[in-house]
């Protein structure tokens, strides 16, 4: 692949040692922080001020998922915070483009995500907004699930809608990657990948995000 970014997802390391956690990943592009409030998605996880300490902290830049209602109240709080890029829910966003633009005037990526079931067409035409488009291939929520297979031709179609468009926007995938999954991941298009238990439930995550790395060299 020309470009592939593997962003380890700490939704699956130990929250009792999280600096420690993050050291383990100092060799991947981003570290991939789930911001969940029991209310868009059914599972509560960090606020605001534990993403400002991670930012402090972490080796790597932080690439926030924010799976909220109201995002467009929060979201810009995360910008604020340093974080390098902000991504949040089409289906929770009011004003996505104001919101979008808003992070960007924070000097934060800004990111746009949709759940499997949601349609992408609706939002292609927002592509010059954004700086990276999220397909979930799995129910956003929890960690641990199993890759979507039927969100493949959903990242093909957004995939050929950023090509057609100059090829400026990333296009992630977030659930169930592994060194298989991947692979057909990265050949229906996306070039960032988050990956939790991939990663963390191995003995040397290091060594795993190399390993997801080379599973898509081949990739053209």
């Amino acid at each position: 692949m020309s470009r592939c970014c593997i962003n380890p997802s700490i939704l699956s390391a130990d929250f009792a040692n999280l600096q420690t956690e993050l050291a383990k990943i100092a060799t991947a592009d981003a570290a991939h922080v789930d911001v969940m409030d029991n209310h868009f998605v059914p599972n509560l996880t960090l606020g605001l001020p534990v993403v400002e300490r991670l930012q402090q902290i972490s080796p790597v830049p932080l690439d926030v998922h924010l799976m909220i209602q109201d995002p467009d109240r929060w979201a810009p709080g995360f910008a604020e915070a340093g974080c390098d890029s902000v991504t949040f829910h089409a289906e929770a966003a009011t004003a996505p483009v104001r919101l979008a633009r808003e992070l960007r005037a924070r000097n934060a990526k800004a990111g746009l995500a949709v759940r499997p079931a949601t349609p992408i067409e609706p939002y292609l035409d927002l592509l010059p907004e954004i700086d990276m488009l999220l397909v979930m291939t799995v129910e956003p929520g929890f960690g641990g699930q199993k890759f979507l297979d039927v969100t493949l031709p959903k990242i093909r179609r957004a995939a050929e809608a950023i090509r057609a468009g100059g090829g400026q926007v990333a296009l992630q995938v977030d659930g169930g990657i592994t060194e298989e999954t991947i692979v057909r991941a990265a050949e229906a298009g996306a070039d960032v990948f988050v990956a939790g238990s991939a990663v963390y439930g191995k003995e040397d995550p290091a060594a795993a995000i190399e390993g997801l790395r080379a599973a898509v060299a081949h990739v053209s």
